[in-house]
């Protein structure tokens, strides 16, 4: 009545509501006629049998710990080696399907906004023609120029007439039914290649906190014109080597920015008793303007007048030239005079430097390109060192790789950094609660080992090492590792207390506490299952119209999943070191405890064996 009751009233508040007290009922009456009965099956008859079987396995361990030892000590290094051998891919943050497509192009400097924007509008329309047979997984297709163009981990965000940028927006992964972005995204480099004159990049999100270029070579010097020519002799250098995933070296630092320079005649101004602010005021106005007043109409609105030159004319080099000057002619009684600006001024055409950016007081300039995927951008970078060790830089010219491969390199120490000061900490936790130096160690290396089964894991299954993310789970995973090994440790101690054989007292803990290491660790482990596959499920949609709406992956496990199989992989070797390694080391301790004491602490007796 109680059941019937509560689902009625269920299904009055709404339809998901009534359908989820149903099925609540459903469980509990298959808990209770059915899985009541497994339950108390397994664990009164296979249970009891499987921890049997452990502890003969564990009998046979303890006779010889030393080999046990010796054996993970080796697998240790095994997995290292196996790592290497493996080439594991490392990289900082996770990255996964794209959710935008960005298209970055940098016409010649000095061209005129309008142009740019043809030239935009041109390539938008290939990017349509391009995403056109998967439009149903593209919501937007939006046109940036001058303003918005630059990348956003790019310290400049200025206004740039020559710049633009085409902006691909994806539907989320869920709306996507199994469709790559990745492939749209290279079908749109494809494409968007082959404008003359104009550079053009393609890239995705990043997936984490803003970084820097995949590959960033910042080349320092005193000497700007040196800098440039070692630029330019780097990147034909390493597109010679035709190394893989680059997808084109720009240089931060563009040379050929076009200048008018007007050389004034001081001795010619002097006689007409005008000064060089005379002049370059003059300019600067007609160009650029200047605030003559403000006009408000209301409270909150407040409009800048500025007056400069008509259009035409700021654009007329012949007009700026014969702009006249009016100033008053002291040398004639004060008259009031007008002498154009061609009359003590010459000008010349040339080019410069657009930007001049500067590390610790000397100039640098900078190398920099995306990675193309799949390509990895550690492996990538590690490809450009090797090669620039043949490479010949002048005097005074030196290089270091910068952007997000230096951050990769500080992310690592900080968390290594990290995992020792975490190690610090459990040291003094677990010598305050122990008082023994041995059983710290002990516990201590069930974090060290654990690593084992992480190396294992990501080599064999191909994965990618995220600094962070993997970084991270290790981490994680030393306070949930040291739980166990207290556990086991501190229940051989009070089996001691009771009985002096050694051999016994810890196969008893170790049969013992198997149940509760095995479901702290296989908890956790299935815990984190949906996460590291990334198992979708609406359950609004399953109790209201049963559309679970179940997929895998998305930006969750790009992100997470590297997380999650760390501690799954740690966390399964782990509860093995846990179960074998601990009672081995429990023994190793004692005898060499033994071994500084005139009477030994405990009786190594035959093993009784396990029923």
């Amino acid at each position: 009545m109680f059941m019937a009751g509560a689902a009625v009233l269920g299904y009055l508040i709404n339809r998901g509501v009534g359908n989820f007290v149903v099925f609540a009922i459903l469980l509990y009456l298959l808990n209770h006629f059915v899985l009541l009965r497994v339950i108390d099956s397994f664990q009164k008859n296979l249970w009891p049998r499987f921890q049997n079987w452990y502890a003969r396995i564990l009998e046979k361990a303890v006779k010889s710990p030393w080999w046990i030892l010796g054996g993970v000590i080796v697998l240790f290094f095994v997995s290292i080696a196996f790592t290497i051998v493996s080439n594991l891919k490392v990289e900082q943050f996770p990255s996964g399907d794209p959710n935008f497509a960005y298209v970055y192009v940098t016409m010649p400097i000095g061209t005129d906004q309008n142009y740019t924007n043809e030239v935009i509008g041109k390539l938008e329309k290939r990017v349509a023609q391009v995403v056109e047979p998967d439009k149903d997984v593209v919501s937007s297709i939006i046109s940036n120029v001058s303003v918005g163009v630059t990348d956003p981990t790019d310290e400049d965000q200025g206004t740039y007439y020559n710049k633009g940028k085409i902006t691909v927006a994806f539907v989320e992964f869920a709306k996507r039914n199994g469709k790559d972005t990745k492939a749209i995204l290279n079908r749109i480099r494809a494409t968007v290649q082959g404008v003359p004159g104009a550079k053009i990049s393609v890239a995705q999100e990043n997936s984490g906190p803003p970084v820097q270029k995949d590959i960033s070579l910042e080349i320092t010097g005193d000497n700007l014109d040196t800098l440039v020519k070692t630029a330019d002799r780097m990147k034909k250098f390493i597109d010679q080597q035709k190394i893989a995933g680059i997808e084109g070296l720009v240089p931060d630092v563009q040379n050929v920015k076009p200048e008018i320079v007007f050389d004034i005649n001081r001795e010619r101004a002097n006689r007409e008793g005008i000064t060089t602010q005379q002049i370059t005021g003059a300019l600067f106005t007609s160009v650029y303007g200047y605030k003559a007043s403000d006009f408000r109409n209301t409270k909150e609105d407040n409009y800048e007048i500025d007056v400069r030159a008509q259009e035409d004319q700021r654009y007329n080099i012949d007009l700026l030239r014969n702009m006249k000057i009016t100033y008053r002619d002291l040398a004639s009684g004060g008259a009031i005079r007008q002498v154009p600006i061609s009359a003590f001024t010459d000008i010349r055409y040339t080019n410069t430097y657009a930007n001049i950016k500067h590390k610790q007081s000397r100039r640098v300039l900078t190398l920099g390109s995306s990675v193309i995927k799949p390509n990895n951008p550690t492996e990538v970078n590690a490809a450009i060192t090797n090669a620039l060790r043949s490479f010949k830089f002048p005097d005074g010219v030196t290089y270091k790789m910068g952007g997000a491969q230096e951050d990769q390199i500080e992310t690592a120490t900080f968390l290594g950094t990290a995992l020792m000061i975490s190690f610090g900490l459990i040291l003094i936790i677990l010598m305050a609660q122990f008082n023994s130096v041995g059983k710290t160690l002990i516990i201590l290396s069930e974090i060290f080992f654990s690593i084992i089964g992480v190396l294992l894991g990501l080599s064999a299954f191909h994965m990618t090492f995220s600094i962070v993310m993997t970084g991270v789970g290790i981490i994680a995973l030393a306070g949930v590792v040291v739980r166990n090994g207290i556990l086991l440790v501190e229940f051989t101690d009070m089996l001691m207390e009771e009985t002096h054989n050694v051999h016994d007292a810890v196969v008893e803990a170790a049969r013992t506490r198997m149940t509760p290491v095995l479901l702290t660790a296989s908890a956790a482990i299935m815990g984190l299952i949906p996460l590291a596959v990334g198992f979708n499920i609406d359950f609004v949609g399953l109790f209201t119209n049963f559309k679970p709406h179940i997929y895998f992956g998305g930006d969750n496990v790009a992100f997470w999943g590297p997380l999650s199989w760390t501690m799954i992989f740690g966390l399964g070797f782990a509860t093995i070191i846990t179960l074998i390694l601990v009672p081995c080391m429990y023994i190793i301790r004692l005898r060499i405890k033994d071994r500084f004491k005139k009477t030994p602490v405990v009786k190594e007796a035959e093993l009784t064996p396990a029923v």
